[in-house]
């Protein structure tokens, strides 16, 4: 079990890093997605023909949807850095606990937990706070709430499907699905004369955030659902801010575009946080 927490700390910590590859990578959201996937399925296929492992799976149509969904959660997390900034968006990230305590109850038919609610509840005020005073924001911030909602969505199918699978298997279909959902995209892309290919130092960063940011993290992320429950998953990744905040100050020097509603804001979802810490869900994977 402690080797489950140090792999979920780290799976957070690389999610970190995410937003701070992407908001150096130039191109739009949908363009940033389909090379992490790209790259990350090319990666990841030769890892596995390395390893001599078939990544053959009888829900592989399930988690083809799963890898879109994925998908669609980092396009709209990195559209809401780029149409706000990097802390923002990581701090809305914040909210895929209260979104758990939602929406496990009636996909994992488990008990309805008011205690949860509440604490999650604090996470919305600190949103609400961030909101309400900085306006520049907005749009960004309700990015962020729905890739928040997304990535909440995708937890819990995870755990649903996960237990007696490989987690390399997992990943690799879910790579598939992601990127051909994100190929969906590209004639719209081509016509409206969007830049589409990376310049010079782009290309490392897609590269880095194909390999560390999503192969290594996701092949964590989803071996830690087979014995933790989506919402101690979902908690854990509640400190992504503050990794995500410390990393956009030190690498993106965002600090100035921090007014003091953000930082209240911060304090009431880390408070969230601390309290939830003293709860325990149900999960999809244990429980009828």
């Amino acid at each position: 079990m402690k080797l489950d927490y140090l792999k979920l700390h780290t799976s957070v910590l690389l999610s970190g890093f995410t937003g701070v590859f992407a908001k150096l990578i130039s191109l739009n959201e949908a363009l940033i997605v389909l090379y992490r996937m790209i790259f990350a399925l090319i990666f990841f296929s030769i890892i596995l023909v390395f390893m001599k492992k078939k990544p053959n799976d009888k829900d592989a149509v399930k988690i083809l949807l799963l890898g879109a969904l994925l998908a669609l959660h980092l396009m709209f997390f990195f559209a809401s850095i780029k149409w706000a900034n990097l802390a923002v968006g990581v701090v809305c990230y914040s909210l895929v606990g209260f979104f758990t305590v939602i929406f496990e109850p009636f996909i994992c038919k488990v008990k309805f937990s008011f205690t949860e609610l509440l604490y999650s509840l604090i996470s919305v005020v600190g949103i609400w706070l961030i909101f309400s005073f900085d306006t520049s924001f907005r749009l960004g911030i309700i990015l962020g709430i729905i890739s928040a909602a997304l990535f909440a969505l995708y937890t819990i199918f995870n755990t649903k499907l996960i237990r007696g699978k490989s987690a390399r298997s997992m990943l690799f279909w879910e790579l598939v699905g992601g990127t051909l959902f994100m190929l969906l995209f590209l004639p719209y892309l081509v016509i409206t004369h969007a830049p589409l290919i990376l310049s010079g130092i782009e290309w490392l960063w897609a590269i880095i955030l194909a390999l560390f940011c999503t192969v290594f993290l996701y092949l964590l992320y989803i071996d830690v659902l087979k014995n933790l429950s989506p919402f101690t998953v979902s908690l854990a990744g509640n400190l992504e801010p503050v990794y995500g905040i410390l990393l956009a100050i030190v690498f993106l020097g965002e600090a100035h575009e921090l007014t003091v509603s953000f930082y209240s804001g911060m304090v009431l979802i880390l408070l969230s946080v601390f309290l939830q810490s003293f709860t325990k869900a149900g999960t999809c994977s244990n429980r009828p």
